[in-house]
C-alpha cells in the first residue's frame, strides 16, 4: 500500500485560517517585517508568498528591498530600526544574504521577541533546553504535520539527514524532546544508507537532489523530505526519491506541497504569538475556541 502523503497544503490552509480568526481577536494587528536583500530569484519567490499568506490572515506586513550592494552598516541600521518599531512584532531577514554580509552578525541584532524565524543564539537556546519560545519555523512545521497524521514518534529511532542551523539541529532537538532516539547524519556519516535502513522517522534536509533511495527506507518509515532542488530539465524534487520511496514508507511529504507551505504557517504562528507578548494577550492555542 502505497505511504499516506503528509499535506502540508492542506495543513496549512486550516491552520492559517484559524490563526486569522485568533488574531482578530487582538487589540491591534500582528506586524510582520521581511528584509530582502538582492534579488535572488528563489529568496524573491519565498518572500512573496509570505506577504500572500500574512495579507490573507489579516497581518500588517512590511517587505524591505535592499539592493545587492547593501553594506554591513545599512543593514544593521534596517534591523535596528525595526527593533525599535512598537507596530513590529515580527522581524525576518531573508537568507541567503548576498556574498559579503555577515549573517550571524544580522541575526544578533534582532529581539530574541522579535526573532519569529527562530534563529537567534537566545532562542536556540531555549530550545536546546527544552523551554522553546519561538522555534525554527521548518522544523516546527515537520512537528505539526507529524502529529496531525498521528505519526508515533515516542521511542522510535529517528535519522536526520543535515545538521544546518536552520533545520537539521532544531529539527533533531524537537523529535529528541518527542522522546525519540534521534542520530543526526552528514557529509562525513560512514554509511549513511544503513543509518536510514534502520529509522522509523526519516527527515532529509540536506539539499541533494533524491538522495534518499527507495531500498534505503524501512517499511513503514515516516519520511520527510525538507529538499528542495531544481534539476536540469527544469523539475522540482526534493531529497527523497519520491516514486521509490512512496512503495515503502507509511507516511511521506510530497515535494513541493509539503514541508514548505508548513514553514510560512509556523512563520505566522510566530509571529502571533510574538505579537501576544507584545501587548500582553494570552495566546490562544490552534483551534482553541473554535
Amino acid at each position: 500500500m502505497p505511504a499516506i502523503e503528509l499535506d502540508g497544503r492542506a495543513l496549512s490552509k486550516r491552520m492559517n485560517k484559524d490563526l486569522k480568526r485568533r488574531a482578530a481577536r487582538l487589540p491591534r494587528r500582528p506586524g510582520l517585517a521581511v528584509v530582502l536583500v538582492g534579488a535572488d530569484p528563489a529568496s524573491q519567490v519565498y518572500v512573496n508568498r509570505k506577504g500572500v499568506v500574512a495579507g490573507r490572515i489579516g497581518f500588517v506586513h512590511e517587505q524591505i528591498d535592499l539592493p545587492a550592494d547593501t553594506t554591513q552598516r545599512i543593514l544593521h541600521d534596517v534591523v535596528d530600526a525595526l527593533a525599535e518599531d512598537p507596530a513590529v512584532d515580527g522581524i525576518l531577514v531573508q537568507m541567503p544574504l548576498p556574498r559579503g554580509l555577515d549573517a550571524n552578525a544580522v541575526m544578533d541584532r534582532i529581539p530574541v521577541g522579535k526573532d519569529v524565524d527562530g534563529f537567534t543564539p537566545p532562542n536556540t537556546g531555549l530550545l536546546s533546553q527544552g523551554r522553546a519560545n519561538l522555534v525554527a519555523c521548518t522544523p516546527l512545521g515537520v512537528m505539526k504535520l507529524l502529529a496531525d497524521a498521528d505519526v508515533p514518534l515516542s521511542g522510535k529511532e529517528a535519522v536526520v539527514i543535515g545538521r544546518s542551523n536552520i533545520v537539521g539541529r532544531p529539527m533533531a532537538m524537537l523529535l529528541e524532546q518527542a522522546n525519540c532516539t534521534v542520530t543526526v547524519c552528514h557529509s562525513r556519516t560512514g554509511d549513511l544508507e544503513a543509518h536510514v535502513r534502520a529509522a522509523d522517522v526519516v527527515v532529509a534536509a540536506v539539499g541533494v537532489a533524491e538522495l534518499v533511495r527507495g531500498s534505503w527506507v524501512k517499511p513503514g518509515a515516516a519520511v520527510v523530505d525538507v529538499g528542495m532542488n531544481r534539476l536540469d530539465d527544469g523539475r522540482l524534487v526534493g531529497d527523497v526519491a519520491y516514486e521509490e520511496v512512496v512503495e515503502v514508507a507509511g507516511w511521506l511529504t510530497p515535494v513541493p506541497g509539503g514541508v514548505g507551505p508548513m514553514t510560512i504557517a509556523m512563520l505566522m504562528e510566530n509571529t502571533y504569538r510574538a505579537s501576544c507578548a507584545a501587548q500582553d494577550v494570552t495566546p490562544l492555542s490552534a483551534f482553541e475556541g473554535v
